[in-house]
């Protein structure tokens, strides 16, 4: 059975970190020491905090001041205290990320803001509560409507992050094209996971969808957007949202894409969500959804430990479901310096492409081809934003299925 939690994870640390911020230090200290026993159970105090889809899915910088606390030694424990040391610890047997911050190196600067493009943040509120999210508008923005993407960042990401990893801005910029990216607050999710696994939130006109729409609408009631050139892509639980928006509102984006995600409907709760993460999903729920299909392109790495590359699978066959005459070809590649992959396009009966596929070969839980300034990220991956910015501008609503 595939493993959610990254190597070099100690099972329980994500207790621990729980029980020190609640400030029970004396649980926390028990807890460590049974760890490192060996005993690997986190005995009765161990109480999983649903929301918590993704707890291991987290980053420390080496260089970061966490990562130099004189409490991560041995023989400092009573010099800088028990809730400090806790911390240290918790944090030191956490991954170090697939972006190259384990050498200790800082990251490098995201690319500076062009001379008269924006990225300022503001906020939409509706019927479902409120959110953030982050605008980036091009200085090439060319004549007439523009397209929107929205993109949605995953566990313990933030707007910043998230842009600096996949360099959408500049691939934007270089296009013409606007992005949203809404964020997501620790209180809606304490590891601000878009809440992807609870049945209040997959729906259309409630609860987390109904704010990404309105974020959407309220940008396109803001600014010369080309409605028919909307799209919306997500990073693993930002994936499973995405694959959640394109399944809910087939109106409103005329393409989706999903790195390291799952498919709409993949769980109801906690249980269920954590054995499609492990397992891959064994069902596809709006498989056999009529009406418009929504051009999909997958991102997933065959060695993710963290979300199961069947979720990649599945996604592909709720995109193609109920299609008669679909054609599949699989295409092979390697640039220099890069990871194989194999693309495998979807097509119907007239040459359109429904579904693209990327499975990469010897790849984790990271966006593809992204920057190390950013979390999460694979440079040695092919350009998944590249890729994702060519295939939304190759799919405009108004020339596919409907």
């Amino acid at each position: 059975m595939p493993n959610s939690r990254p190597t070099g994870f100690l099972p329980g640390m994500n207790e621990v970190a729980r029980l020190t911020r609640a400030g029970q230090l004396a649980e926390a200290t028990g807890l460590v020491q049974r760890l490192l026993r060996g005993s690997g159970e986190p005995g009765p105090t161990a109480a999983p905090d649903p929301s918590v889809i993704e707890g291991e899915f987290s980053r420390l910088d080496p260089a970061s001041p966490a990562g130099k606390a004189p409490g991560n030694r041995p023989g400092h424990a009573a010099r800088t205290g028990l809730g400090e040391t806790l911390r240290g610890l918790a944090a030191r047997l956490r991954p170090t990320g697939l972006h190259g911050a384990g050498t200790g190196a800082p990251r490098p600067a995201a690319d500076s803001l062009p001379d008269g493009a924006s990225f300022v943040t503001a906020s939409h509120t509706g019927t479902s509560g409120s959110r953030a999210y982050k605008l980036y508008v091009p200085a090439n923005r060319g004549e007439g409507p523009r397209p929107l993407v929205v993109m949605l960042h995953g566990c313990t990401q933030s707007p910043d992050d998230f842009a600096a990893g996949t360099r959408m801005n500049a691939f934007a910029e270089r296009h013409g094209v606007l992005v949203a990216y809404p964020e997501q607050p620790a209180s809606a999710n304490p590891q601000r996971c878009w809440n992807w696994f609870k049945p209040e939130d997959q729906r259309r006109d409630r609860g987390e969808p109904d704010l990404l729409a309105g974020i959407t609408r309220r940008i396109m009631g803001e600014h010369p957007i080309d409605p028919n050139r909307v799209y919306v892509a997500g990073l693993s639980a930002g994936g499973a949202a995405a694959a959640i928006m394109a399944a809910a509102y087939p109106d409103l984006y005329a393409a989706v894409g999903v790195h390291s995600g799952l498919p709409a409907g993949a769980a109801g709760d906690l249980p269920s969500a954590l054995a499609a993460m492990r397992q891959g999903s064994r069902a596809v729920p709006n498989a056999a959804r009529t009406g418009r299909k929504v051009p999909t392109i997958i991102f997933h790495g065959d060695r993710d430990t963290v979300v199961n590359p069947q979720n990649g699978d599945q996604v592909a066959v709720q995109a193609t479901a109920a299609v008669t005459g679909l054609r599949t070809e699989t295409l092979n590649g390697e640039a220099p310096g890069r990871r194989a992959y194999s693309r495998t396009l979807h097509t119907d009966p007239s040459g359109r492409t429904l579904c693209e596929q990327w499975s990469i070969h010897g790849a984790g839980h990271a966006w593809a081809g992204g920057s190390p300034a950013g979390s999460y990220t694979d440079p040695q991956g092919p350009d998944a934003t590249a890729e994702m910015m060519r295939f939304f501008l190759e799919n405009p609503r108004s020339a596919t299925p409907g």
